[in-house]
């Protein structure tokens, strides 16, 4: 079966890097995180409007109860991740490094809201309609958590004018050093296949793919073998490439097809999903489960134990941290995420959110930029950009706020991946101007 997998393997054929995997926490199982003393939940954990809070200081609430409903369409409810007793409703510093609102609540016991199925039974017959699935993932707050917290029944919502034939699924998780959708491969097949049949009903299409890199050579065989009780989902190896698990590269690779600029997967006829977010929308339809945990690696060349963690929204970082062996002394740098596209945290008790897929742990002596020297024209940012773009312009361009140029060169179709930064021998910080250049363009007068 590993040859005749190794001989089919795709891959997205325009730009790419190999960063060094350092997947130290692929062996590790899921762990369940004891409960925190406290936890922290913004209400801003999704792309679009900021939930409204419906709980006062003071009020009780349980395992699972909404305490912040979704504002319009593309917004998303929060639920409490805990049982307890409401207190502060204040801004806090999350991981975007800004302070926002967020509901803290003090733990006590752990009783949940009586509609949850906790049982571990499989639930394979699928009992809803294709409006009712979506709606009750809406109702779960389910987010996309591969990174994007795009709210999900967005995505499941296709425009009327687009026809989708394809439900992709990424496995791909080719960050370095995260291993959390590794895991839930591994750990959870069923359930992902269950999900991916609830989302095909959903959308009506007769195929779905899951896609996952060949440094998960387990996971491709586990989901493969199960795959056979499941019609219509193919499991398909993938070459390791980094940033292969974005949108358009994956369904490039899986289907050779290409979302135009400025387009999205509906004009691919793909819908995308990451698989730790199939799994929640399993728990979600299928056991009446919001999403209020997540699996989130905690890692780096030092950690002591480098681990996979079932945590619930809301705990704050530095309980993770602590559980993973605590933090080694030469610590310079807790990203949240991986390093090729997360964001550095100045905070022990910033509070894990649904995005959140893991805490790296850099060293000190790898944690700070090198010198930066002259662009020397070589070419290789331009070689390495997925999306066809000119990196080393767009930073020149976006460096000198020159909006319309930067427009004119496509700045809005860049991924924001880092290969261009990462391959540059003279250690420009390409990608944080292209980030500078996208802010300014989206704040300029229409």
């Amino acid at each position: 079966m590993l040859l005749n997998l190794t001989k089919k393997l795709k891959r997205f054929h325009k730009g790419g890097i190999h960063p060094e995997e350092n997947k130290f926490s692929a062996a590790a199982p899921i762990t369940e995180l004891p409960l925190p003393k406290s936890v922290t939940i913004p209400i801003t954990q999704h792309i679009g409007a900021p939930a409204k809070v419906v709980v006062e200081r003071g009020d009780t609430v349980k395992v699972g109860q909404i305490i912040a409903t979704h504002e319009g369409f593309v917004s998303s409810n929060i639920h409490s991740s805990v049982s307890g007793k409401v207190g502060k409703i204040d801004k806090v510093m999350d991981s975007t490094g800004f302070k926002k609102m967020a509901i803290n609540i003090r733990v006590k016991g752990d009783e949940w809201e009586e509609s949850i199925d906790r049982t571990p039974d499989l639930i394979k017959d699928i009992s809803y309609a294709p409006d009712e699935i979506i709606k009750k993932i809406m109702e779960a707050g389910v987010v996309g958590m591969g990174g994007a917290a795009f709210p999900s029944h967005v995505k499941l919502s296709v425009p009327p004018d687009k026809k989708v034939d394809h439900l992709i699924i990424n496995g791909v998780e080719c960050e370095p050093y995260l291993t959390a959708d590794h895991r839930i491969m591994l750990e959870k097949p069923h359930e992902i296949m269950v999900g991916t049949h609830i989302l095909m009903k959903a959308l009506g299409v007769p195929k779905a793919i899951i896609g996952i890199e060949a440094n998960k050579w387990d996971a491709i065989e586990k989901l493969a073998e199960v795959a056979k009780d499941y019609p219509g989902i193919e499991v398909q190896g993938l070459r390791v490439q980094y940033p292969q698990g974005g949108e358009k590269q994956l369904i490039e690779a899986l289907l050779g097809r290409e979302v135009p600029s400025g387009g999205l997967p509906f004009d691919a006829g793909c819908v995308v999903h990451n698989v730790g977010t199939i799994y929640s929308m399993y728990m979600a339809v299928q056991k009446n489960r919001p999403l209020i945990e997540r699996v989130v690696t905690v890692t780096g060349k030092d950690v002591k134990t480098p681990s996979n963690f079932s945590v619930r929204i809301g705990t704050p970082i530095s309980d993770l941290i602590d559980a993973a062996g605590g933090l080694p002394e030469n610590t310079g740098k807790i990203i949240s995420g991986g390093p090729m596209m997360g964001k550095a945290l100045n905070e022990l008790d910033i509070p894990i959110a649904k995005a959140t897929s893991g805490l790296l742990l850099i060293p000190d002596e790898k944690a700070h930029r090198q010198e930066v020297y002259n662009c020397v024209r070589c070419g290789k940012c331009v070689d390495v950009c997925p999306m066809g773009l000119q990196p080393v312009e767009l930073s020149l361009l976006s460096k000198g706020k020159d909006l319309e140029g930067v427009k004119a060169n496509g700045i809005m179709d860049c991924i924001e991946c880092g290969s261009c930064s990462f391959i540059c021998p003279s250690n420009r910080p390409i990608l944080d101007y292209i980030r500078y250049g996208k802010s300014n363009l989206k704040k300029a007068p229409k």
